[in-house]
């Protein structure tokens, strides 16, 4: 039977709307919140239907405002987390008046450490596309059909390829990367995206996610795959608030893929034609179906064209050249 985890995510009543939105850009749809504003509102305009409270529910009336949710326990559930984490990490890196509180995630009753190894075990060897191979350093795997290996060990990083959004950029990505390209990856999170492109002929990549731990993560995964260090570079921020960041990976790059979410998505328009050659190609992805529109519409009025897309269980993603 397929575990769940509960994971506590502490704001403030003026971020709960914000937060369930973001929440369902990364594909989950169900969420638990207490509110103490909320209660102590009800309970001031309460009817006359309602003439006893237990008094576990009055401790409401004093908590931290949580907004809930269950993750299961397999390799999805690991990338959801992960997702999560990036998303608080960019939402607090925007709140400069704290306005939204902590933003803070707390998995209930168990260790997080515990718990990112107890979903390896569904995490096993995987084709993608019609060259490549996923593989957790801990699974062997008899390649009779001569693929390219990508061994990745995603840490508590987003990006096992499991995840359909990571799957459907690999195999954008495989059948439109040149020998050669330079390769920029937003949100690298494991850094799947950019040593996959790595190993299909890239020349070179730069990997930028807001969280350190997944710039550390990329740069492990990369030299696992014998990709030389000066070729491949990794770095933590955020481009849309470092200005410095954001001159530092500026090029003329061939390719850029970015799995993020959607109104990340949105807000980086602007940097994905900046950093592009012209004729260059974007692999978007993180985008739920029914947001994938909205997107392409941003993205194709800052100046691209959208040339294929690929839907697979509700998640999207789109290939766009700069024009």
């Amino acid at each position: 039977m397929l575990e769940w985890t509960e994971v506590n995510i502490y704001t403030t009543t003026a971020g709960i709307d914000l937060l369930c939105a973001r929440l369902m850009d990364i594909g989950i749809k169900g969420f638990a919140i207490r509110d103490a504003e909320d209660f102590n509102d009800f309970l001031e305009n309460k009817n006359g239907q309602w003439d006893y409270i237990d008094d576990d529910l009055m401790g409401l009336s004093e908590c931290e405002t949580c907004v809930t949710v269950y993750l299961p326990g397999n390799s999805q559930g690991a990338d959801m987390l992960s997702s999560i984490k990036a998303m608080l990490a960019e939402m607090k890196d925007n709140d400069s008046e704290k306005a939204y509180g902590r933003l803070e995630a707390e998995l209930s009753n168990i260790c997080e450490e515990d718990w990112a190894n107890n979903w390896k075990q569904y995490f096993k060897p995987l084709k993608v596309g019609e060259k490549l191979v996923i593989k957790p350093s801990w699974e062997e795997y008899e390649n009779t059909e001569n693929r390219i290996i990508l061994e990745i060990d995603p840490a508590s990083s987003f990006g096992t390829g499991q995840h359909n959004t990571t799957r459907l950029c690999l195999e954008l990505m495989e059948t439109s990367i040149n020998t050669g390209d330079k390769l920029l990856d937003m949100g690298c999170g494991s850094g799947i995206l950019s040593i996959g492109a790595m190993l299909l002929g890239a020349e070179s990549a730069v990997a930028v996610d807001i969280e350190e731990n997944s710039a550390a993560t990329a740069m492990e995964n990369a030299l696992k795959n014998n990709i030389p260090a000066e070729k491949y570079h990794t770095y933590c921020g955020n481009i849309l608030s470092d200005e410095a960041l954001a001159d530092k990976i500026d090029a003329a790059y061939d390719m850029i893929t970015a799995n993020i979410v959607a109104d990340v998505l949105i807000a980086m328009k602007d940097h994905f034609v900046r950093y592009l050659r012209e004729d260059g190609i974007l692999i978007i992805s993180g985008i739920i179906e029914e947001r994938m529109h909205e997107v392409v519409d941003a993205v194709e009025g800052a100046g691209f064209t959208a040339l294929d897309s690929r839907v697979k269980d509700g998640w999207a993603a789109v290939k766009l050249v700069k024009k």
